[in-house]
This record gives C-alpha cells, sequence and structure tokens, in this order.
C-alpha cells in the first residue's frame, strides 16, 4: 500500500528548502522552524492541516508587512524553481497556503505573489478565497493570466475557478452561473500546453454537471478546430457521456437509436465475498447493416450503510464494429473497501450500458 500523502512533509523535504529559506528570509532561524513545524500536535495531523501548519510557522519568521513578507517568499519559490534536483511537489503548496491566509486583504501584492508561485507548485486552492470576496477583480486578473507566457499560470487561470474543484472552496456563484468563466476558456482551448488543455476540459465537466446546454453549446461552437480541442470536449463532456445524456452521446458519434446486442452475460461467483476479485464476461454484437461506434460501460449498484443503492459507472471501451462484428469483453471487478467506499453485504447488480442506454442485468451477492 502507497504511504499516506501527508508522510512527503518529511526530513527530504525540509532538509532541502530551510537553506533557501534562510538565503530569502532575514533572521529566518531553521532550527526553531522546524521545532514550530513538529510540535505535540504534528503527528495526529493530515495533508491538509500539515500545509496549513507550516504557513503557520512560518508566519513567525516573517515580516508583520504582507509586501516584504510575501516579496521573500516569491524570491525563495524562483529559487527553488531554478534549481536541479528540487522537482515540484505537494508539499510546496505551503507557499500559496500563506498568501490564502495572510493575504487577502491584500489584493493586488498577492496577485503579484500567486502568479510566481503558481510556476513551483498550483495556487488552484489559494486564488479561491480571492473569487469570493474579490469575484469581478479577480476573474479579471485570471483573464489576463490566460495569456500569460507560463504555462502554469495559464493552468491557475482554468484550474483555480473550477466550480467543482476537487478539495478546493466551493464556488456556488459559478455553480449558479458560470458565464465569468467562459472567457477564459474560449482564451484557452488552443492552449500549446496538455497540461493546461487538460485543465480546461476538467472545468467544462464541472459546467456540465450544473449546466449541460452550456457545454453542448460550446461543444458545437468548438468542434473540430484541431484534434487537442476535439479532445478537450470528449474529455470535458464524460459525465454527460457516463449519465448516458443522449445529445451528448451522439454530439461524440454514440447513436443511442442503434441495434445491438449483449450475449451471454456470466458473472463469477454469484456470491462475491468483501475483498475479493470477481469477474464478468459477455458477447457484444453491432446488428446494424453498417459500421458504427459503440460505447461499453459497466455499472455497479452498491449496497450502502443505510441500505439504499448508489451506482457507479465503469467504462469498458469505445470501438467501431463492422455491421454484424462481434466482440468478447472479459473484465474484473475488486470488491475491496477503499477510503472513497466501503462495501456492505446484500444484493448487488450489475448492469451493461451500450451509449447510454441498458442491454443486460446480472443481480449478486456481496457477502
Amino acid at each position: 500500500m502507497a504511504e499516506p500523502l501527508k508522510y512527503l512533509y518529511g526530513p527530504a523535504f525540509f532538509e532541502p528548502l530551510c537553506p533557501v529559506l534562510k538565503n530569502h528570509i532575514p533572521g529566518f532561524d531553521d532550527t526553531k522552524f522546524i521545532h514550530r513545524v513538529f510540535d505535540t500536535e504534528w503527528p495526529d495531523l493530515e495533508l491538509k492541516q500539515r500545509t496549513r501548519k507550516v504557513a503557520q510557522s512560518l508566519k513567525h519568521f516573517l515580516p508583520d508587512d504582507f509586501t516584504k513578507a510575501s516579496h521573500y517568499l516569491v524570491e525563495a519559490s524562483r529559487s527553488l524553481r531554478s534549481r536541479n534536483g528540487i522537482e515540484m511537489s505537494y508539499p510546496f503548496i505551503f507557499f500559496p497556503d500563506y498568501v490564502e491566509l495572510y493575504g487577502l486583504d491584500h489584493f493586488d501584492e498577492s496577485m503579484k505573489a500567486l502568479e510566481e508561485m503558481t510556476q513551483l507548485i498550483s495556487a488552484e486552492f489559494a486564488i479561491r478565497p480571492f473569487i469570493l470576496k474579490y469575484p469581478d477583480q479577480t476573474m479579471r486578473q485570471m483573464k489576463q493570466w490566460s495569456k500569460h507566457e507560463s504555462h502554469h499560470v495559464r493552468r491557475l487561470a482554468s484550474e483555480g475557478c473550477r466550480p467543482r474543484l476537487p478539495w478546493g472552496m466551493g464556488l456556488p456563484k459559478f455553480k449558479a452561473n458560470p458565464g465569468a468563466i467562459l472567457p477564459i476558456l474560449e482564451n484557452l482551448k488552443k492552449d500549446k500546453s496538455e497540461f493546461v488543455r487538460k485543465s480546461v476540459a476538467n472545468n467544462l465537466n464541472d459546467i456540465a454537471k450544473d449546466h449541460p446546454d452550456v457545454v453542448l453549446t460550446i461543444a458545437k461552437k468548438w468542434q473540430g478546430l484541431s484534434k487537442e480541442t476535439d479532445w478537450i470536449l470528449k474529455h470535458g463532456s464524460r459525465t454527460l457521456l457516463k449519465q448516458g445524456h443522449t445529445t451528448a452521446l451522439s454530439f461524440h458519434g454514440f447513436d443511442p437509436n442503434l441495434k445491438s446486442e449483449v450475449r451471454k452475460l456470466k458473472l463469477s461467483p454469484e456470491k462475491v465475498r468483501i475483498g475479493t476479485v470477481a469477474e464478468f464476461s459477455f458477447d457484444f454484437i453491432n446488428q446494424e447493416k453498417n459500421p458504427h461506434n459503440f460505447r461499453l460501460e459497466y455499472v455497479i449498484t452498491y449496497l450502502t450503510s443505510t441500505g439504499k443503492s448508489s451506482r457507479k459507472v465503469f467504462k469498458i471501451t469505445e470501438k467501431k464494429l463492422a455491421p454484424s462484428e462481434k466482440i468478447n469483453i472479459i473484465r474484473k471487478q475488486r470488491f475491496t473497501d477503499f477510503t472513497t467506499r466501503k462495501h456492505f453485504p446484500g444484493q448487488h447488480k450489475l448492469e451493461i450500458i451500450v451509449n447510454g442506454k441498458k442491454k443486460a442485468q446480472a443481480n449478486f451477492q456481496l457477502t
């Protein structure tokens, strides 16, 4: 099992960091800093709490004047960016976290600092309180960033205003109306960086959860501009495709009304023990007289702790099949508990979905 991410904040991180901070922060005492970080509460802190702890500890060694403090931190972040052997990694996120904590009343200085720091580690979380407090000013700044020479800054322009950024502070205004986001995505739709394009797609996917018609309108406008932009549209429609949204499926070439058949669906074992792996297989046939594109998925309906059901969609494949062509599908599904899902005994359901429509079903017991 992989080691929890909170352990990234260890000696291997702080040993090369402290000399850099000492070089750029007048009077910085690395020994006292380490003692403040690794106090009695440290072992009980999780990842984001540890990030916050580092930022709060650093405050004791910086001027109260935020302009001066942010200048020192920006210079330190620049130094880290230029050093061979120190790669961008999550623990450096304490830099933008410091700005989020102590710079909210200093808009201009904070924007300058985040523009620099995000080139070391993403400021996508730190920018969000500024969007909430200064929505118009911050979005104007992010629109400017969408044309920045650094792909890290351009990505921040998109990633920072995602309506549903995982782990990020909510942006209810953009869930209700994503209009302010769209000019930024428009600027980035042909970005040369895959790093940026993926963020644009993720932003569209967030928007699609609340405003599918907005994303479909954008898709019609952007379709065919380039293979990269078409990828953005496909990846940005993934939630709609999983939901079986007929317009989205048809737009991406998966006609929900095509004739097809799922045969010989088998699941083994029929009684699955929690912590083990089940296997299922089936044959799929294109019953049309012409070649067509098919999107195959499967759905597991799980029992929850309250006895209710919860559906999870898994993609199998997307494939163009000739008339009457048959393919055999074999997949394994793990029923091991994770931090994001706990399994409960009882009747579960497996469904095979083709172009958004259920084609076959098998019930099974989880024990």
